[in-house]
């Protein structure tokens, strides 16, 4: 008499309804960013006051980005090897992590290592969210499902949560130091160990607290084949590898790679030249750093406006390929109005530049969605995280580059004008059509077929 074999354990999946996934896809991009948002207004600030000379303040930053790009690859593909939720949940714990260090520490080291740690924390948030809303809904509907809604909401779930965080980072300590002085008073009872300024990245822990917990349990996945280390060892960098060569195999990938470039050297112009720019205009440093993190505000609302009106663009545009190309036009437009109004003060002179700064969000956010709604049509789930790291590298280093070039001009509109220059280049790669490929692209370790697309 033969014995049955024992049963083996099989986890059921249903993919999520579209409705469903996409809620919940902005639920945990907003929750994710919401503490970026809380620690960005007061951290310069917060460092200081814990005796860290400007010089000490920039190591701590480029601690963070150095972390970021260095670890944006592997853990792209890690999350295509070990799945999203994991690297999520990951992600959202060394923020915990690092948060925690920079609202309670007092050393240079210390603030510095809280940087580093979120830093990684950023490299392993980039993709596997969108890829998880991506892969849920071609599992429910199939490959040609809408996406481009779903993308659209979660990048204005995530520019919302930078404006709001913003506010609020910037608010609650001068809250706390009104009336009877609660700041001072929670200072001194806890020894200069917590201060207004660090209320609000101790916010953040608690919001990333959440986001973790969310990530963990709203987020099904089908279930993958148990991970090993050596099995993690092959996979990351066979996806690495392969998410490397993906541009040179799909010229509609490629152009999103250097679009992301450009739109890089845009966004650092806008970083590096705003802040001065805003303490010419009230005079002073500390009132041109109130009206900064006002228009920083601005400009991550005017994202979220425009990544939610990105599938109307695309409708009137005839596709998502016309719609990066009014998009991105939109946005050098807005810095090109930058440029010719650098030298004015007079009062519709600052008006135009106001409207440049927020029409230059207002593209770069209409044009997101588009741009990865064609991407995640050119790849399936097998390296759609790396492939998205990838872009965010690409954005990263170009911008990186762009930041230091613009740096080094002289004042005036020469440096607004590199940047429209450049993301004027980035737009006219969408005036021509690229081929449509007759399935996905793989990004798994193999030969190449013919060039890549189809």
């Amino acid at each position: 008499m033969t014995r049955p074999a024992p049963a083996t354990a099989h986890t059921e999946y249903t993919a999520l309804d579209e409705r469903t996934a996409r809620r919940r896809f902005v639920a945990v991009s907003f929750l994710f960013w919401l503490p970026a948002g809380l620690t960005a207004a007061p951290m310069v600030l917060l460092f200081t006051e814990r005796g860290l000379a400007l010089a000490a303040v920039a190591v701590a930053f480029a601690a963070h980005s150095l972390t970021a790009a260095a670890l944006e690859l592997p853990t792209g593909g890690l999350s295509d090897v070990i799945g999203r939720r994991t690297v999520l949940a990951g992600a959202g714990i060394l923020n915990v992590c690092a948060l925690t260090l920079i609202g309670l520490g007092t050393a240079g080291w210390v603030l510095a290592l809280g940087m580093a740690l979120m830093g990684a924390g950023r490299a392993l948030s980039s993709g596997p969210a969108e890829a998880w809303y991506v892969d849920t809904v071609h599992a429910r509907s199939g490959p040609d499902a809408d996406l481009r809604t779903g993308l659209a909401r979660g990048s204005a779930a995530s520019s919302a949560a930078l404006a709001l965080g913003m506010l609020l980072g910037g608010a609650l300590p001068w809250l706390l130091g009104l009336g009877p002085d609660f700041g001072a008073r929670v200072r001194a009872y806890t020894s200069d160990l917590v201060l207004p300024l660090s209320v609000p990245v101790l916010l953040g822990v608690a919001v990333e607290t959440v986001f973790v917990l969310y990530a963990l349990t709203a987020l099904p996945e089908p279930p993958r084949p148990p991970a090993t280390l050596r099995g993690v060892l092959r996979g990351v960098p066979a996806a690495i590898g392969a998410g490397l060569r993906l541009g040179a195999r799909d010229v509609l990938i490629r152009r999103i790679l250097v679009t992301a470039g450009a739109a890089g050297t845009a966004l650092a112009a806008l970083e590096l030249l705003t802040p001065g720019r805003a303490a010419a205009i009230t005079g002073a440093s500390e009132s041109g750093a109130v009206l900064f993190a006002g228009l920083a505000a601005a400009g991550f609302v005017c994202s979220a406006l425009g990544s939610q009106i990105a599938p109307l663009v695309a409708r009137f545009a005839g596709g998502s390929e016309r719609a990066v190309l009014a998009s991105l036009a939109a946005s050098a437009t807005g810095l090109l109005v930058l440029a010719a109004t650098v030298s004015s003060t007079g009062a519709a002179a600052l008006t135009l530049a106001a409207a440049g700064y927020g029409l230059v969000y207002l593209g770069l956010g209409a044009a997101g969605p588009s741009e990865n709604d064609l991407l995640h049509r050119r790849v399936d789930t097998s390296g759609r995280a790396t492939a998205l790291s990838v872009q965010s590298l690409s954005l990263q280093l170009v911008g990186a580059a762009g930041g230091l070039v613009t740096g080094v001009l002289p004042a005036g509109p020469l440096p607004w004008l590199l940047g429209a220059t450049v993301l004027l280049a980035g737009a006219l790669l969408w005036a021509r059509r690229a081929a449509r490929p007759a399935a996905h692209l793989r990004l798994r370790p193999g030969p190449a077929t013919g060039d890549g697309i189809g």
